[in-house]
């Protein structure tokens, strides 16, 4: 396989500047936008009135396409193993029991979990989930023989993001190239077949309307549980548009205040929504969060208690407590630790998810693909691994990145930063003897190197001018998994999204500008 090409090709000044002009536009009639940031001081307005283009690339980024088919190829697996980590109440609580001492945040929903699970089990045994798997392509294993190597970053098991806008990328790029032909810049970007044919936004909503079909009542609603002052509000509403156009199914989107207010169990624990305009109350047969992820999305016991209301209803949840439990830092390692991805997929008898990832039962090929996928991994508690870990974390932090407990972005410390990080952990552990030290809430992860050398033309949001930058690209995957109790099972990828960002910075985060949603142009 030849390595990636010389990227971008090039381009003069007028010709930057009318592909500027045709994104910008193309974006702003296609909803491929976000909210713009307030004015310091003031909140979102409640009725928008101006929008910006999202972050986005002018051209695609070139990525491997056996590293692309790849990914995609192995969603399946990924579905089934954590459908499976969700129903193991015994795995999940083995690992919650070493988190919950240093992580209040997962403590509470452990917690507030165990308390109410034997009644779910009954009252909501289906469980729905739309995923994300991040890998980065690693450098130094990118090309061994015809097979180029992802590596993943995290899996996603809640607020699985940018559905929409990934599929709106692809269509732009495409655009793009029939409007313009990229000016004959490069023969693969006239190459119909080198774009990706994503349909992320179509495949996400009908898992949401999959799992609205197994509720059973075609009256019902799906309640989106969303922040308060939410900027990418449009990859949120063109989902409710698909659902209502291609599946007739309507949406409310209500934050856990609006909930508290508007919400109430009857006693057949099926979930109600008071509706102010009109008489007949709403019943909820879905509950997608795109919120619920952050300590910040609770600010009192009053958030946790609205979670845990929903939680007992008989409506479906996107996802469970259990399964959000599932996406945590800690199990990542944890499965990644030797043996227990085996145990987890091949070995015991383990309670069943209805479903394999391909003909016949899972076996160990499928484990060892999914290894395959991994990168260094190591807790940082008192185990023989945790002081190896600790002290490979002092001598050498440039080959690692330390990760809490935490999703959305923006909480991991990197590189050099480690050891002044642990050294104020420590300092923190001694106005708290007595407990667990504060660095097993955190794991070690050995840091994956992108191929270097590769550029694209990136436009800030709102800014329409494109700044040439050194990237580093994201692919996710998206999966779609409706699992438990009686329900005919669902298993399958639901499309991609590539995130792409200047290499000067170690985080992304689409809404703030630092990584755009870009699609892959496969060579």
């Amino acid at each position: 396989m030849a390595p990636l090409p010389t990227w971008p090709p090039a381009l003069t000044d007028a010709q930057q500047a009318d592909l500027a002009f045709q994104s910008a536009t193309y974006a702003l009639a296609n909803g491929f936008t976000l909210l713009p940031v307030p004015p310091k001081g003031e909140r979102v307005p409640d009725i928008p009135t101006q929008v910006i283009a999202a972050p986005l690339s002018l051209l695609p980024t070139p990525f491997p396409r056996p590293a692309y088919v790849q990914a995609k190829s192995i969603q399946r697996l990924y579905n089934a193993l954590y459908a499976r980590v969700a129903l193991d109440w015994e795995f999940l609580d083995g690992i919650m029991e070493q988190v919950a001492p240093v992580d209040d945040f997962q403590a509470e929903l452990w917690n507030r979990w165990k308390a109410i699970r034997d009644e779910i089990k009954v009252t909501q045994p289906i469980q729905l989930g739309i995923f994300r798997s991040d890998y980065l392509l690693h450098e130094h294993g990118n090309y061994v023989g015809d097979k180029a190597h992802i590596k993943q970053v995290e899996f996603n098991t809640i607020a699985a993001s940018f559905g929409a806008l990934s599929q709106k990328a692809s269509e732009m790029h495409r655009y793009l190239s029939e409007q313009t032909n990229y000016f004959h810049a490069h023969a693969q970007l006239n190459n119909p077949n080198a774009f990706v044919d994503n349909h992320s936004l179509e495949e996400i909503s009908a898992g949401l309307a999959e799992g609205f079909n197994a509720y059973g009542n075609c009256d019902a609603v799906v309640l989106f549980v969303v922040q308060e002052g939410e900027r990418n509000v449009f990859d949120q509403r063109a989902l409710e548009y698909q659902l209502l156009k291609r599946h007739q199914i309507q949406v409310v989107r209500l934050t856990f205040a609006q909930i508290a207010q508007r919400g109430k169990l009857d006693d057949d624990k099926m979930f109600w929504l008071d509706n102010p305009l009109g008489k007949d109350a709403l019943e909820v047969a879905v509950v997608y969060y795109r919120a619920a992820y952050t300590p910040a999305d609770y600010t009192t016991s009053a958030e946790w208690d609205t979670r845990v209301l929903l939680e007992r209803a008989t409506a479906i949840k996107c996802p469970s407590m259990a399964l959000q439990l599932a996406g945590a830092k800690k199990v990542q390692q944890v499965l990644a630790a030797p043996g227990v991805l085996e145990d987890m997929l091949l070995a015991r008898a383990r309670p069943d998810v209805g479903f394999g990832a391909g003909p016949g039962s899972l076996g160990q090929p499928d484990a060892a693909a999914l290894r395959d996928t991994w990168t260094g991994l190591w807790p940082l508690d008192s185990s023989e691994q945790g002081q190896k870990a600790l002290q490979l974390a002092r001598e050498h932090p440039e080959r690692f990145v330390l990760k809490p407990q935490r999703e959305g972005g923006g909480n991991n410390i990197y590189r050099e930063n480690i050891p002044p990080y642990l050294a104020h952990l420590e300092e923190e552990d001694k106005a708290r003897p007595g407990t667990a030290p504060r660095r097993e809430a955190y794991i070690l992860m050995e840091l994956i190197e992108p191929p270097t050398g590769l550029h694209n033309l990136l436009v800030r949001g709102g800014e329409g001018k494109p700044r040439l930058a050194d990237v580093v690209s994201e692919l996710g995957v998206y999966g779609v998994a409706l699992f438990g109790g009686d329900v005919a099972p669902v298993n399958r990828e639901a499309g991609t999204l590539l995130r792409t960002k200047g290499r000067e910075s170690d985080e992304g985060g689409v809404a703030i500008g630092i990584s755009s949603i870009d699609s892959p142009l496969l060579v």
